[in-house]
């Protein structure tokens, strides 16, 4: 492995979504948007839905990841992740109706209204409307 690379590992419940070397990772945490290169110092993270950026020597891969945990390590990465999405597995109609649903459910605060799920659910539609682009 070149001095400039590091392994890559995402796994969700299903399966192991990708495993390979990047240059850069991008995805959201708790505590905000973090950029991991090679020879990052040892850190735990809680994973926030968002666009997951991988930097490959080639190019760049975008996906939907939504939520979990990484493991970020100076040669390695690992992400345990609920659900990741290729641009290719997600269904733009399905991912608008969500969109709206969670838009409608935060303006209107229904009765018992679990606003974190909400948000949440706000957050994962957007995630996957924004990859799509």
């Amino acid at each position: 492995m070149a001095d400039n690379m590091f392994n890559l590992r995402i796994i969700t419940p299903e399966r192991v979504f990708y495993e390979g070397e990047a240059q850069m990772v991008e995805f959201n945490t708790t505590e905000g948007e973090i950029g991991v290169y090679p020879g990052h110092i040892p850190l735990t993270v809680i994973v926030k839905p968002g666009i997951l950026r991988i930097h490959e020597k080639d190019g760049e891969r975008i996906a939907a990841l939504h939520s979990g945990f990484a493991e970020i390590l100076p040669d390695a990465i690992s992400i345990l992740a609920e659900i990741v999405e290729w641009p290719d597995e997600i269904d733009e109609k399905r991912a608008n109706e969500a969109l709206a649903r969670a838009k409608d459910r935060l303006k209107n605060r229904y009765e018992n209204l679990d606003v974190a799920r909400a948000e949440t659910a706000l957050q994962r539609a957007m995630a996957r409307i924004n990859v799509l682009k």
